[in-house]
């Protein structure tokens, strides 16, 4: 499991958010039309597991085929929980991996295992993620302000506590782009979904695209100097939102401070 490689960093991506850890084995249940997802992990592991099927009635059809991968050994339920997927219930508490990993390949596992990607009843093309993990969110977010230039912070929701992280339009078909290249290890109906938002076009009359304004080195500057979001959003002429995700960033060093 080195998460370096392409197919291991989306493997752990995907089991962070429809695996389930327990003490004595890993398991993943999904939908009989993703099975080949998980014959492929059973490749990509050195270690034997199963593949099983089942049919049963749920409240959503009368009879449902779904197919679960399971893993016993020891070592591979250790190493996993090293990199970060907790044993028992763990929507809450998942974080990006305790070591190195392929960023683009392990969002895309994310997504595969709890996001969406399509059209919205409007027919504009959307990518999201929902998730019950702070840490997880806001890793996303700043994934996609990286990717798109369009930056997102989000807040639980007061119905579910769950965080929604939505992109639309041209910010989708970039990370859709980025997320779902040729030849990546996905789900086929979501590869599918992927190549239908990049071949999408704005139609003629839209209003234009959204182009987010950069962050210059003497706001970057200002804004250290003033140290509050809030005032600083005045000074500059932004958002309070924004001007607090670029203080987070300088200060965490995920963008450079200014010279």
């Amino acid at each position: 499991m080195d998460l370096t490689a392409p197919e291991y960093a989306y493997m752990f991506g995907f089991l962070q958010a429809d695996g389930h850890l327990a003490k004595g084995a890993l398991s993943v249940e999904l939908g009989l039309r993703d099975a080949a997802i998980l014959r492929a992990f059973v490749e990509l592991t050195p270690y034997r597991s199963r593949i099983t099927e089942r049919t049963r009635s749920t409240d959503f059809a009368a009879t449902h085929t779904s197919v679960t991968w399971t893993l016993y050994a020891l070592e591979a339920r250790t190493k996993l929980n090293a990199l970060g997927l907790p044993y028992g219930r763990k929507s809450g508490t998942i974080a990006p991996p305790r070591a190195e990993f392929s960023r683009h390949d392990y969002v895309r596992g994310l997504i595969d295992g709890d996001g969406s990607v399509g059209f919205t009843g409007k027919g504009h093309p959307f990518l999201s993620l929902t998730t019950a993990s702070t840490a997880i969110a806001a890793y996303v977010c700043d994934y996609g302000a990286e990717t798109t230039g369009v930056e997102r912070t989000v807040r639980r929701n007061a119905r579910d506590g769950m965080y929604n992280v939505l992109w639309t339009n041209e910010a989708a078909q970039r990370l859709a782009a980025a997320l779902y290249y040729p030849d990546c290890l996905a789900l086929d109906r979501k590869r599918t979904a992927a190549q239908s938002v990049a071949a999408w076009a704005r139609p003629a009359g839209m209003r234009a695209a959204y182009t987010p304004r950069r962050w210059s080195p003497d706001e970057d500057r200002v804004l250290l100097s003033i140290n509050s979001p809030t005032a600083a959003a005045e000074a500059l002429g932004r958002t309070t939102q924004s001007c607090h995700l670029r203080l987070w960033r300088l200060r965490t060093g995920q963008v450079p401070l200014p010279a």
